[in-house]
């Protein structure tokens, strides 16, 4: 199993999947490796629901840090296609967290959640001895929709088209970029247009955009493992071969400075904030066009293949596997020494 980041596939099949307690008629989808989200039946409707760990980075401001962790939390629903609505939120704070840095980091949330028309139905808000930053507690997001609009990350077809919004490593470049500014030997004004990744974080947005722009047979966010983890559980669990090129893809300012400096792969490291969507060829065009209309960079970077039932991602050629374990994790503590 990884030192760091999510557990593996072996591990998950072995510990977690064998034991979900009691089974109910009303959970139409449990936990399954490489979908971020579940499905409750109630009564006609589906009721999608997923829960995240919440990071505040102080570097990035409180307010700014409470906005970017809900809506990490939030996109695993909006990936769904079923838009969220309701939000739990626990946090087990460190104790120097003060009354005003925890005034900012609630605005930050709040505010985000009102702009999404996302309420906030309950929670737990406490500081603890032993906590440390940035893992302050987590969330539980839920949206109630029609069962028909779910979009599952296994639904890709053969013939549909592969698109890319945002770019890889987004995210990664971002971060270390803000918290690590003097330790990647880059000039100020290359560090400065790579901190204006952090933006890029956000993705419910843009997943409500992209599905309300064309059929999607598949979407997925490409967090830990990064777009190559994210094609990989993707063709796994439609059990189709995606063959993708990089030169479409869309590569935000400073990405591969900042990934060159530290030695990572921007294809592997998380991209918070991408996502990965599959749809017929002529809505994929659509969608490419209602995202850079938006201000959103995409890009159709592939298309999709049948095989026997065995999944895999060719990229520029290639067959790839995606990484055991996040690069960027490795990477963050280097740069933390």
């Amino acid at each position: 199993m990884p030192d760091r980041g999510k557990i593996d596939d072996a591990t998950f099949e072995e510990v977690i999947a064998p034991r979900l307690g009691a089974e109910r008629e009303d959970v139409a989808l449990g936990p399954q490796h490489g979908v971020d989200f579940g499905v409750l039946s109630v009564d006609e409707h589906a009721i999608v629901t997923a829960t995240d760990p919440i990071s505040i980075l102080p570097a990035l401001g409180f307010e700014r840090a409470g906005r970017m962790a809900l809506d990490i939390v939030l996109t695993d629903v909006a990936v769904s296609g079923i838009a969220p609505t309701h939000v739990t939120v626990s946090l087990s704070l460190p104790t120097e967290m003060t009354d005003d840095e925890l005034a900012l980091a609630w605005n930050g949330m709040a505010t985000h959640a009102e702009s999404l028309g996302v309420s906030v139905v309950a929670g737990h808000t406490a500081r603890y001895e032993g906590i440390d930053y940035s893992w302050v507690g987590g969330g539980t997001a839920l949206g109630v929709g029609d069962p028909a609009d779910i979009v599952r990350p296994d639904g890709a077809q053969p013939g549909d088209a592969i698109v890319l919004t945002t770019g890889p490593g987004a995210e990664t470049t971002g971060l270390f970029a803000t918290l690590f500014p003097d330790a990647l030997d880059l000039s100020a004004t290359t560090v400065a247009t790579a901190q204006e990744r952090v933006e890029d974080i956000l993705g419910v947005a843009d997943a409500k955009r992209a599905n309300e722009a064309g059929t999607l047979h598949a979407m997925h966010d490409a967090t830990e493992g990064g777009v190559v983890g994210g094609l990989a559980e993707m063709a796994t669990g439609a059990g189709v071969r995606f063959v993708v090129e990089r030169d479409p893809a869309p590569i935000q300012p400073g990405v591969w400075a900042v990934c060159g400096a530290v030695g990572v792969d921007p294809w592997t490291v998380s991209s918070a904030g991408s996502l990965l969507l599959t749809a017929p060829p002529e809505e994929a065009t659509a969608i490419v066009e209602a995202m850079e209309a938006s201000g959103t960079p995409a890009g159709i970077i592939g298309t999709v293949e049948a095989t026997d039932g065995e999944g895999a991602v060719h990229l520029d050629g290639e067959q790839v596997e995606p990484p055991r374990s996040d690069p960027a994790w490795d990477a963050m503590a280097r740069l933390s020494e």
